[in-house]
Order: C-alpha cells, then sequence, then structure tokens
C-alpha cells in the first residue's frame, strides 16, 4: 500500500495517517457548517423539510420492501403446496417427468419438500448438485410486542440482504402448511428472480416516495414559509431598515393583527422603535439645549461678573440693612459664577465629584431658606428643626443644590395653590450612627401620582407646566455622589423627600 508523504519528505506511518484523515474530517465537517451558516433561513426550510420527508419516507419504503419479499416468498410456498397436492393423486407419489417439469417451472422452484402427520417427504427432488447459501424460516409466533419487532426488524435486515447478495444465490424457504402446528413445506429456489422482483417492486416505491415527498415538502415548505419565514423575513428586514435611519417615524415597524407569537413580537418591536425613536428624538433635543446653553454661557458669566464687581463697591456704603445683605449678595453671585462655569456638567458623564467636609448644617438650611426669601410673613414659614452642632460630611457647594432644589420645589408647590396663606416648609434633621438623615416636607398639594413614576428622569417627572424636571435630577445625582440616597415617602398630606447620606468612613 502506498503511504502519504508528510511536508517533511518521510513516509507517514499508521498513527500519523489516521491523524491525517481525522484532519480532512475535520476540515469537511467545518466546511460544511460554513456553508449550512451562510444559507438563508428560507433555504434551511426548504433543505430540513425534504430531509424530513425523506427520512419518513425511508422509514416507509423498507417495511414496504420487507413485506413485499415475505409476500414473494409466501407465494412460492402456496404454490409449491399446490404441486405438493398434485404429486399425492399419483400412484407412489412419483410424478412424470414432464408433468414434474410442468410443477417446478409454476412454482419457480428447484425442489419441493413437505411432512404431514409428522412424515416427511420429497416431493419433487432437485435434479443435481445444488449448494444451499441461506435459510428462511416464515414460521413466525411473536409472543410479544418485542418479538413481533425484532421479527419485523429481521426480514428487513433479509430484504436489504437481497440487494446486496451475488446473483447465483440459492435459497431454502420454509413454511407452515395446514393447520396442524408440525406440518410444513419447504422449496429450493433460486434468490434471482426474488431479486428482480424486489428491484422492480423498489423502483416503483422510489418514485412514488419522492413523489410525494416532493409534493409533501412543497406544502410544508410553504406553510411554514407563510407562517413563520415571511414573518421573520419582513421583521428582519424592518430592523435593518430602521437601523439605517431610527429618527424617522416610517421606518418603525406596522403590526399586524396576529395574535400569536410571531405578532407579539411585531408589536413589541413596534413599541420598542417607538420608544427608541422618541428617547433618540429627545437626545437630539439635549445636544441642541447644551450647543445653546455653551454659546450663551461666556456672555452670562461676563453679567455676572460684573454684578459681581458693582456689589464689591456696596461694601463701602455705611447703611446697616446694606451691610446686612451685601455679604450674602455676594456670596449668591459667587455661587451663581461657579453654577455658571459647571452649567454643562449635566451633560457630561458625571458630576465633579464631591469635596466633602464636615460642616454644620443648620447654617446651610438657613442659608438656602434666604436665598429663597423664605420666611415670607403671611404666606410661608420656614422650620429648621436640627441640633445646632450638628455636622454633615458633604460638599458644601453641592449639598447647597440638592438642599436649594429641594426647598425651591416645596415653595412652589405651595404657591401653585391660589390663596394659600398657611404654608409651610419643615426641615428636619438627625444622625444615627455614621449617617444623617434629613427630612424635607410641605404641606402643599403633594406629588401627583402621574409623576411619581417618572420623578427622578430628566424632562419627565416635572409637576408644573413649563418645568423641566432637572432639579429632582440634579439633587438625585449629588445625593449619590456622595453614597447616599434620595427618595421620595408616603405622606397623607403635602409632599416628604428623605436624605440618607452616610460619612465617608461609612465606605
Amino acid at each position: 500500500m502506498q503511504r502519504a508523504i508528510l511536508e517533511d519528505g518521510r513516509p507517514s506511518t499508521p498513527v500519523e495517517e489516521s491523524e491525517i484523515g481525522l484532519s480532512r474530517t475535520r476540515r469537511l465537517v467545518r466546511a460544511v457548517k460554513r456553508a449550512w451558516e451562510r444559507r438563508g433561513l428560507p433555504s434551511k426550510l426548504l433543505l430540513l423539510t425534504a430531509a424530513f420527508v425523506l427520512m419518513a419516507e425511508a422509514l416507509i419504503f423498507l417495511p414496504s420492501v420487507a413485506n413485499y419479499r415475505v409476500s414473494w416468498l409466501a407465494e412460492r410456498l402456496t404454490a409449491a403446496q399446490l404441486a405438493a397436492l398434485a404429486s399425492e393423486a399419483f400412484p407412489g407419489g412419483e410424478v412424470p417427468s414432464a408433468l414434474r417439469a410442468d410443477l417446478l417451472r409454476t412454482a419457480q422452484v428447484r425442489a419441493i419438500a413437505s411432512r404431514r402427520d409428522g412424515q416427511r417427504r420429497l416431493v419433487l427432488p432437485v435434479e443435481g448438485d445444488l449448494t444451499i447459501d441461506a435459510v428462511y424460516d416464515l414460521r413466525n409466533d411473536p409472543k410479544s410486542i418485542w418479538d413481533g419487532i425484532a421479527i419485523k426488524a429481521g426480514q428487513i435486515r433479509d430484504a436489504l440482504g437481497v440487494f446486496f447478495a451475488r446473483k447465483d444465490r440459492i435459497i431454502r424457504v420454509v413454511g407452515a402448511s395446514g393447520s396442524e402446528s408440525g406440518d410444513l413445506i419447504e422449496i429450493v429456489i433460486p434468490e434471482a428472480p426474488l431479486k428482480a422482483a424486489m428491484v422492480s417492486y423498489g423502483l416503483n416505491i422510489l418514485g412514488l416516495s419522492i413523489i410525494i415527498s416532493l409534493l409533501t415538502a412543497a406544502v410544508v415548505y410553504v406553510a411554514l414559509s407563510r407562517l413563520l419565514v415571511q414573518p421573520l423575513t419582513r421583521i428582519t428586514r424592518n430592523m435593518l431598515h430602521f437601523s439605517e435611519n431610527p429618527e424617522d417615524p416610517d421606518r418603525i415597524m406596522k403590526a399586524s393583527s396576529r395574535i400569536d407569537e410571531v405578532g407579539v413580537a411585531e408589536r413589541e418591536l413596534a413599541s420598542m422603535q417607538t420608544e427608541l425613536a422618541s428617547l433618540l428624538a429627545q437626545k437630539n433635543r439635549l445636544a441642541q439645549l447644551g450647543l445653546a446653553v455653551s454659546k450663551i454661557n461666556h456672555d452670562l458669566r461676563n453679567m455676572l461678573a460684573n454684578a459681581q464687581l458693582i456689589s464689591d463697591r456696596l461694601v463701602d456704603v455705611p447703611d446697616p440693612t446694606v451691610q446686612r445683605f451685601v455679604p450674602k449678595l455676594i456670596a449668591s453671585l459667587d455661587r451663581a459664577i461657579s453654577f455658571c462655569n459647571s452649567s454643562l456638567q449635566f451633560g457630561g458623564a458625571t458630576e465633579a465629584p464631591p469635596r466633602r467636609e464636615l460642616i454644620r448644617l443648620k447654617p446651610l438650611v438657613e442659608e438656602v431658606a434666604d436665598s429663597q426669601g423664605l420666611p415670607r410673613d403671611g404666606e410661608i414659614q420656614f422650620f429648621a428643626d436640627m441640633d445646632d452642632t450638628l455636622r454633615i460630611d458633604a460638599d458644601r457647594d453641592q449639598l447647597f443644590r440638592v438642599m436649594s432644589n429641594l426647598v425651591r420645589n416645596a415653595m412652589q408647590a405651595i404657591e401653585a395653590v391660589e390663596g394659600r396663606t398657611d404654608g409651610a416648609i419643615h426641615v428636619a434633621a438627625h444622625r444615627e450612627g455614621r449617617k444623617v438623615l434629613v427630612d424635607i416636607t410641605d404641606n402643599g398639594p403633594g406629588v401627583p401620582a402621574r409623576a411619581r413614576e417618572n420623578l427622578f428622569k430628566a424632562f419627565q417627572g416635572s409637576t408644573k407646566k413649563g418645568g423641566t424636571g432637572l432639579g429632582l435630577v440634579i439633587a438625585s445625582e449629588l445625593v449619590q455622589a456622595h453614597g447616599g440616597t434620595l427618595k421620595l415617602m408616603d405622606a397623607s398630606s403635602g409632599a416628604h423627600f428623605h436624605i440618607e447620606l452616610p460619612d465617608r468612613s461609612v465606605h
């Protein structure tokens, strides 16, 4: 046997040849897998449908051929039994040679033997020497369902063996004869006529199976294509079309009226695309807003800087009232300029990291109230309920923004109620271990149910006309940057916001 030559020029060993064959098989499997993966869903469905139908036809074809073989042999046994009965009419059972030839030709056998009442008789003896290549017993009496399955499997195996056997085989077939269990009939026949008959029958069955397979595959393919493939193809094409321009509302999926899983997928895809298009439009508006803010930021800083220079000159005015308000005015302008410098941070990735320090909370809360013009006699009262020595570990400017946003929201909610003269805002705080708890409550109309779901979402949680909803979003982000939480609590009246702010040592 010629050996394969390796890359280094030496002949390969049997082990290396086995490895080479295994490698080629793996490459072939990978190539078939890649070819399958490159095919589209319709062609895959067509190939699978044809394959499954052919498998079903094969399962029908094999038992059919096996049954035909058994029937053909049973016919030969019946003809042989008739010949045996005819031979009994002659004295001594000796059949004349002319009649003997006619009987053998009619039965298509070489020899016939029978056994009746326990006596075995050679009805038509063999002429010359014959070699029996195989023996088949058609006397089957299955005792259980498993015996029946085993017998049927054996018949299928024997039928397949006929197609691959040599042409000049001689077989002996044994079958039952009469009603007695011991009676039998035996024949010796050439297998060539059986093989020719089985080939003819098999070709007929094969042609019919191919026609049935093609018709069945076509019907199944059309049904599955209309039911599944076409809707999935339409969904896929829509997804690709939508991805080219997600902001175009005309590219959103038009869901059908189907109520099955495909209809659910279409409706969910349409809903997702609608939501995505809305979010993208909102992002674009935010980008445009950020661009506009960046353009006015420089001029606004200059205006605030001029106001700061003018307020600095008020320090020299000896009026006591002016002297009392000038520091607060200067502090407010400083915060405004600082906030203007960082006005675009909301559009960036995150807020600036907090620069934390231990600060007294009550003066900061009173400063917040003062900046909002609270309290207002006869309109809104303001209460800071906390110990004077309470200290909180936080960034002072960021905490001022948080408290200012919450107090401003409470004040605006109370002012929205016409004729309200008993408004009140309470800010209470106390320390529990290594965290400070702050509660901001008011006796306003409270937060509407429709606003609670999107309360901490930009441009969605505002409760007043024209509001952006950014105040609570910014406050929540600043609190989270400190490792704390900002929550809306349930309240019988008004609104109640709860802040938990842990010390740095907790983290």
